[in-house]
């Protein structure tokens, strides 16, 4: 077998496992010579789809071939987004989706023709995801995402992601209360769908802060730690100096699915075992009974010590 032949047998065997395609860096990495890329694509051998990337001749095409070879033209910092990711997360996209690749940096990247590039401001959750072989944005991000460029589709793919058990209710919140600020496009149709799927309002994550502010100072509670970390988990405030937990029930998507419900009893339990006590109020109370809810956590706090004793 010639050289050649050779080289061929490993472009093969390299784009068998990343959807038939091959490109430019990968053939050199394989000691395939600019050359021998060119003679390759002019004989038939290889199909150029954009510059630097090609797809082995014969090789099926598909929606996850296209997908890669657009993420591989852009850059090596590129993943799909926006429609190309909900497709990816198994969300039924329309056929005719441009594709939507983003970069986080702001370094020069090629620009593939017919290829939609987005550059966000927003750079949480940006670490890619492999979906299919593709690399991609996770589904969280994908549906904040989405909701800039089609927001009436938000409600559907958010009910795949979670059908799909791709996400949890509570990591949809917690992404929501991230990437909220003001003029962040999609989080408005985001809320919308989480409101939706809910059947309750779900109001914006600094509002919870806000009315637990004006309690403390309306009814002389102690100074509150909001999304505090303990034990390893995140919760809504925590008393300053205390082993205290207030979490605000109907604010996260707790008791949701049964995953969900679980989840929370053994974060509970968690927070037991390491000493801490958890006082629940609901986002109803907070707002339309602020008395009584002052008055049970001023209780929860005369009542329990530091170390979690009764006094």
């Amino acid at each position: 077998m010639t050289s050649e032949g050779v080289q061929l047998l490993v472009v093969d065997s390299f784009a068998s496992r990343h959807h038939g395609l091959i490109s430019r860096p990968a053939a050199e990495r394989l000691g395939i010579s600019r050359a021998a890329w060119y003679r390759a694509i002019s004989s038939d051998q290889l199909e150029q789809l954009y510059p630097n990337v090609a797809r082995v001749h014969g090789s099926p095409s598909t929606f996850e071939q296209r997908g890669l070879a657009a993420v591989w033209a852009t850059g090596p910092d590129a993943m799909t987004s926006h429609r190309t990711s909900a497709s990816l997360w198994d969300v039924e996209r329309p056929e005719d989706d441009p594709l939507d690749v983003m970069i986080a940096s702001r370094r020069r990247h090629s620009l593939p023709q017919g290829v939609i590039i987005h550059r966000p401001r927003d750079l949480l959750d940006l670490r890619p995801v492999i979906r299919r072989g593709v690399p991609t944005t996770n589904p969280m991000r994908m549906l904040l995402d989405l909701g800039a460029v089609d927001p009436e589709a938000v409600f559907g793919a958010m009910i795949t992601v979670l059908s799909t058990k791709a996400a949890s209710p509570s990591a949809l919140r917690s992404a929501l209360v991230r990437h909220s600020r003001r003029g962040r496009r999609g989080t408005a149709a985001f809320r919308q769908a989480l409101e939706r799927w809910l059947g309750e309002e779900l109001p914006p994550d600094s509002a919870l802060e806000g009315v637990m502010s004006d309690l403390i100072r309306s009814y002389d509670l102690p100074p509150m730690q909001f999304h505090a970390m303990v034990a390893g988990y995140e919760v809504d405030f925590r008393v300053r100096g205390t082993n205290i937990v207030i979490e605000c029930d109907g604010w996260a998507a707790h008791g949701l699915d049964r995953d969900q419900f679980e989840f929370d009893r053994i974060r509970d339990a968690d927070l037991v075992a390491a000493g801490f006590v958890t006082a629940h109020v609901t986002w109803r109370q907070l707002t339309n009974q602020p008395a009584k809810a002052a008055e049970r956590i001023k209780r929860v706090v005369a009542t329990w010590s530091a170390d979690g004793s009764a006094q």
